[in-house]
């Protein structure tokens, strides 16, 4: 078996043999609108297989594995959204790793970004620990969220435009789902930033005329039923990017230090 089958034991796994799956991105569609419940709609993402492609590379992957992990069963599924149920902070990424997300069941968990991000969180405050290996491993995320656009590891981290446009019903509904708690979202990456702003639009938030450039450290200020929420702009915490120091730990943490004080 190249993926782990709902509802046979693995930890935090959100769905039973009796989610409903999606087949086609019609199906996403119609089942991401009828979730009523976060917990409705990560069971119904975590056994989407509506894009054929993402599909035979995320099982692939988890029956081939890396060497370091050949010991290791893999996820093989979509990863859903994870962490607090009734956000102040939501985190947006582009899509889980091949060997970390794909393999753990956890966005951001098991690979180096995740290393670097979980780490920022518990010394900001917005996580229980330092480190985030897997499912199960006792990590909690305090009053803030983290998704990904895209919810299937693609081939060379690169979804096509038809499998950005297929997945997103399902981070439309969970941004709408989370909307009324959210009071600051935080995009990794100049990809999430512009993913994120459709998504924002489609849960009914207040935006300006025309999205503004990504930058890290960026600030638009956008409203919900009236509140103000601000989206904030961070360097992804790639591996080429902290190799390079173009993220550091500090610009991490000044990031999620500043979207605390916004939260408040």
């Amino acid at each position: 078996m190249s993926f782990v089958p709902p509802g046979t034991g693995w930890p935090e796994d959100p769905a039973t043999a009796d989610t409903p799956v999606a087949l086609d991105p019609a199906d996403v569609r119609r089942l991401a609108a009828t979730s009523g419940t976060l917990a409705e709609l990560t069971a119904g993402q975590s056994v989407c297989r509506a894009c054929p492609r993402l599909v035979e590379w995320r099982e692939q992957v988890a029956d081939v594995k890396r060497r370091a992990f050949a010991d290791q069963t893999y996820w093989g599924r979509p990863v859903p959204g994870w962490g607090d149920e009734q956000p102040r902070i939501l985190i947006v990424g582009l899509a889980p790793a091949a060997h970390g997300g794909n393999r753990t069941g956890r966005i951001f968990t098991g690979d180096r970004s995740g290393d670097w991000l979980f780490a920022s969180l518990h010394r900001t405050g917005l996580a229980v620990q330092e480190t985030s290996t897997h499912a199960g491993d006792g990590q909690e995320l305090i009053g803030a969220r983290v998704l990904a656009s895209v919810r299937c590891a693609p081939p060379a981290n690169k979804p096509t435009p038809s499998e950005k446009a297929a997945c997103f019903p399902w981070m439309a509904r969970e941004v709408r789902l989370v909307a009324p708690y959210v009071r600051v979202v935080v995009a990794l990456g100049g990809y999430a930033w512009q993913a994120v702003w459709p998504a924002l639009k489609d849960a009914g938030y207040e935006l300006p005329r025309s999205r503004p450039p990504f930058g890290h450290g960026a600030e638009v200020g956008i409203r919900y039923t009236g509140a103000p929420v601000t989206l904030v702009g961070c360097y992804h915490p790639s591996q080429q990017n902290t190799f390079t120091g173009r993220v550091t730990a500090q610009m991490l943490d000044d990031v999620f230090t500043r979207a605390r004080s916004l939260a408040v």
